[in-house]
Order: C-alpha cells, then structure tokens, then sequence
C-alpha cells in the first residue's frame, strides 16, 4: 500500500502545514514523499540536526515551516591585521578552501603592515513608489512650499530614538521618473540608522510618509500609491579596503614559491581583464563574496541584499566589471609599489536582527571585541580583499585547481567511504600530482585491489 495513504497526516486539508507541530510537519512531509523504508532514516537525520534549537528556542522562531536546521561550517581566519589591530574573524561558508585561501592571505599582508581599511559613508535610503496624474509642477510646487516641512515635523517623532543614537533623516527628494514610466515619481528618504542596519527603520518612515502624501496632496493630481520600500541599493554606504608592498618584494615571494616571475604585472593583468570581460568579471566578484558572504553570515547579516547591492555596484558604470582595483605607483630606483583595493556599498547591523539573537552571531560579534558598525565593515571588506588576492594570485601562478583540488581531496575521500588508512595514503600519493574525482577513484581502486 502507498506510504502517503497509510498516513493520516496526509490527509490533512483543513489544517495550515504552518499550524502542525514540528513532529506532525515531520510526519505529514516523509509521509507524502517516501516509502516506510526511508522515512525513519530522514527523520533520525531531521531531529539530530535539529536538536540546537531544543535548547536555543529563538533558532526555531527564525522562519517558517522549521524541520530542522542545515549546518554549516563554523571556522577562522587568524590574525588578520586591520588598521593595527588584529583579529580572529569568523566566517560561514561551506566551500573548503576559502577560509585556508584567506588565512594564507591575511598571513602574507600582515607581514606588509597589513590592511587599511576606512568607512567611507553610511547613508542608507528608501523610496515611496508613485502614481501622479497630473502636472508636475502642481506637485512639485505643493513639495517645496508646504510638503516637505510638512512630512518632517510628522515624521520627527519616529526618527526620536534614531537621533539620540546619532542617525535620523538627512533628506526628503521628490524625484520626477516620468521620462522612465508614464506618471510616475519617487519620493526618496535618505537617513543614516547608527549601529542598525536600519531596514525597519526606513520602511516606518517610508509607510508613514506615503499615507501623509497620499493624504496630503494637491487632490487634483489623483495620487496612487504603489509601494513604499527600502533599497538594497547603498552606493553612499561604502567602504574600502587596501594593501600595499613593494613590487620587488611580492615579486620575489611568488617568484620563490611558484617559479612565477613578474607577478605584480601578472596580477594586474588578471584585474584589467575583470574590467573588459563580462565572464570573468562574474567569477571575479564570487569570489570576493565569498570572502564577505562568511562574514556576514556569522554575525547575523543579511548576505543576499549585500551581494545584490555588490553586483548592482559593478554595474554602476555601464557595464558588469571587477570590484576590485591594483596598480603599480612607480618610484625611483626600482622601488616601485603594489597596490590593491577593494571598494563597494555594504548596509550591515551590529544591533537588530539576528546580530544580537542568534547565540552564533552574538559570538561573532564578541570575538570581534563588539565592532561598531562601521567597523564590521570594514572587517568584512578587508577578508572580501583578502579572498579576492588569494584567488587572483593563484589563478596567475599555479593555476586555481591545485590549491582547490587539494582541499577537496578530504570531501572526495568521505564521498567514496574510504578508510582512515586509505585517506593518509591518499593524502600522501597526491601531495605532488593533479586531484581529480577519477585520479582519487582510480587510486583507491589500485589500493584496494592490493590489500
């Protein structure tokens, strides 16, 4: 008999999923979609990696539907110097040699006086999305004279605690976007939101001041409201991240280690390439996210409107290019200079959200001695340029694969159930050849045949 139908659980059709317990959502889902062999498998496997939130509840109250939780890996990047200060930063980031690739780079630039890194803006703004059918000097006329004083003194006592924490609105813009869209306009707020990231913030402002406009405004020009929203969008949010050494040095280092010369040109190279290429200009920016991405992540971040609003940055200029910049200053006697930067929007929070709940976040913050917010980006920014060396720099020497492939001997190892003693002797054959999945299958094959 069908699994589904000798379960009761689903059956249910009047019951939300939402509403059931977590044992009865469990029952419900295995029910509809495996048969009896399976099902006490994926719930054994469900309720160990759900056992976190037993003991910390809020883990359960994060989203909806929960099951169970999807780990991923905790690590450090040591000693990595910040404007004089070092710091152990957390990421969290499944793919195995991101953390190695930036720790091997945060060693290098600590011993160039490591990185300096500098909170350019923190402004943040948002947008109430609008129909007008009128004239647009008849609003426009309204704004200026009457409309904008008008929203600030009613607004004002929403932005109360905000100021005392050094933010609150900088700015009320009336934006004319008919050339864009027939009839529509935006009224933009820009606000700085101190040490939140600010998105509840702005969108308060935002919903309030749309009902004042919509009340509010000439009647002539039948005013429609679409939207009112916050933008992941923060070019004036922006930090920036920098190294600098002597050419002849970093040329010798790489020279020494890969057998590369010239690798400051080399390097350069790869970088006006992300300019001009849309494809490598993709993979280029990956990887600095991946770098930013791990960091956000363990402090409680939003990640995916960080990475949007990095992407959209790239593109600021008319074409998708590489974030990140380098150049040689020439100096005199052959004592030139490398330099390599990164710079780009980035809205993070060290109060609100998750930064504070999350116990893992909370740790995050606490291990980096409890950053302001500026500071957390600068964090961020600096391990984004870190990540973003180390994979340049392997790309234009020994080639991605084999720094790559040899952190990923271990995965391919477990994923073919090799024995500890298989795995030290694997380790050990591959140190000086290529990794591939079938190069490992063909080598167990051989030591498996012997033994």
């Amino acid at each position: 008999m069908n699994q589904t139908q000798e379960n009761p659980l689903s059956q249910i059709s009047t019951q939300r999923f939402s509403q059931l317990s977590e044992e009865e959502k469990k029952n419900f889902l295995l029910g509809r979609h495996f048969d009896s062999s399976k099902i006490e498998h994926y719930k054994e496997l469900l309720s160990d990696f759900s056992s976190a939130h037993h003991k910390y509840p809020i883990l359960q109250e994060m989203s909806e539907n929960t099951l169970s939780h999807f780990p991923l890996p905790f690590g450090i990047v040591p000693n990595v110097l910040i404007n004089k200060n070092l710091f152990d930063v957390p990421m969290v980031i499944e793919e195995s040699s991101v953390v190695a690739a930036a720790s091997k780079s945060a060693k290098l630039w600590k011993e160039f006086a490591g990185i300096k890194a500098q909170t350019l803006c923190q402004e943040k703004m948002g947008h109430i999305h609008f129909f007008w059918f009128s004239q647009s000097t008849l609003l426009f006329s309204w704004f200026e004279t009457i409309g904008r004083k008008y929203l600030q003194e009613k607004l004002a006592p929403l932005e109360t605690n905000m100021k005392k924490r050094g933010g609150g609105i900088l700015s009320l813009t009336l934006k004319n976007c008919t050339e864009k869209l027939a009839h529509y306009y935006q009224l933009e707020i820009v606000a700085l939101t101190g040490e939140a990231m600010g998105a509840n913030f702005l969108n308060t402002l935002l919903e309030a001041a749309s009902q004042i406009l919509k009340d509010k405004a000439p009647s002539e020009g039948n005013i429609d409201i679409l939207m009112s929203i916050l933008s992941n969008y923060t070019p004036n949010c922006r930090v920036k991240a920098s190294v600098v050494a002597p050419v002849k040095e970093l040329d010798l280092f790489f020279q020494q280690t890969t057998q590369t010369a010239n690798f400051c040109q080399r390097f350069l190279s790869a970088i006006k390439i992300s300019k001009v290429s849309l494809e490598r200009a993709v993979t280029h920016n990956k990887g600095i996210f991946n770098g930013i991405d791990g960091v956000i992540l363990a402090t409680g971040n939003d990640f995916r409107a960080i990475e949007a609003c990095g992407h959209a940055y790239a593109g600021r200029l008319g074409s998708y290019q590489g974030l990140s910049e380098a150049y040689l200053e020439m100096g005199h006697e052959n004592n030139s200079l490398f330099h390599f930067s990164l710079e780009l929007p980035m809205a993070v929070g060290v109060v609100g959200g998750l930064t504070r709940l999350h116990p893992l976040a909370n740790f995050s913050l606490e291990l980096l001695k409890n950053p302001s917010s500026n500071q957390l980006m600068e964090i961020a920014c600096s391990i984004g340029l870190l990540q973003n060396f180390a994979a340049v720099s392997s790309l234009v020497t020994t080639g991605i694969q084999k720094g790559h492939m040899r952190m990923h001997l271990l995965n391919i190892l477990k994923h073919l159930e090799a024995t500890k003693e298989e795995k030290a002797n694997a380790v050990d054959f591959f140190k000086d050849k290529t990794i591939s999945f079938t190069a490992v299958c063909e080598f167990l094959e051989s030591l498996r045949r012997v033994h």
